[in-house]
């Protein structure tokens, strides 16, 4: 398997072997930043028991919320596909966006303007030191893949994300795809 160069905008497959690891495990995580001072990224197939509306009580709307990953898991993120709506946004890739006005991001979500298509909230973050994630990817933890959905992504990635990227990567993750999470189980 030749596996993808990091870099923002691109999606981590944990391999089936990174087990042990409870935030990693069968994640899919998209880059939002990957330079020499290290990368961050947000796993996108992990939801939480919480909506948006039970953290932050200006929102009326219950969107879900996921767990972006380990780091600062009393802050939230979002990434949207709406930067003409979201002023101050960064753009990831083709059509992603990270952050921006969270105040009119509030507004947007309460009169319906943005829709839970358009946006992904997450407590915490995935981070990577310099180096860490090169580390991780010698040692066989992780598989770099193009994003090929572009700002569908929102909606695409779900719980089942994980086992369909095993599905498209073919060979011997086929194998895993059907293994249960939990190798005692089996």
């Amino acid at each position: 398997m030749i596996t993808l160069k990091p870099k923002k905008g691109k999606l981590l497959i944990a391999e089936p072997t990174l087990t042990g690891d409870v935030s990693f495990n069968r994640s899919v995580v998209l880059l939002a930043e990957h330079n020499h001072e290290g990368s961050v990224g947000f796993i996108l197939n992990k939801p939480l028991e919480y909506n948006i509306n039970d953290l932050v009580s200006e929102i009326s709307i219950p969107f879900q919320v996921y767990n972006g990953g380990p780091v600062e898991q009393d802050n939230l993120y979002f990434i949207h596909k709406v930067p003409h709506l979201i002023e101050n946004s960064t753009e990831i890739s083709n059509g992603i966006y990270w952050g921006g006005d969270f105040e009119k991001t509030i507004d947007l979500i309460n009169s319906e303007v943005i829709s839970e298509e358009d946006i992904r909230f997450f407590l915490g973050y995935s981070g990577w030191a310099s180096l860490q994630l090169d580390q991780e990817l010698s040692s066989k933890s992780w598989v770099v893949v193009r994003n090929d959905y572009d700002s569908s992504l929102i909606q695409k990635s779900s719980e089942a994300f994980w086992k369909e990227k095993m599905i498209e990567l073919g060979g011997n993750y086929l194998l895993w795809s059907n293994a249960p999470e939990n190798p005692n189980l089996n």
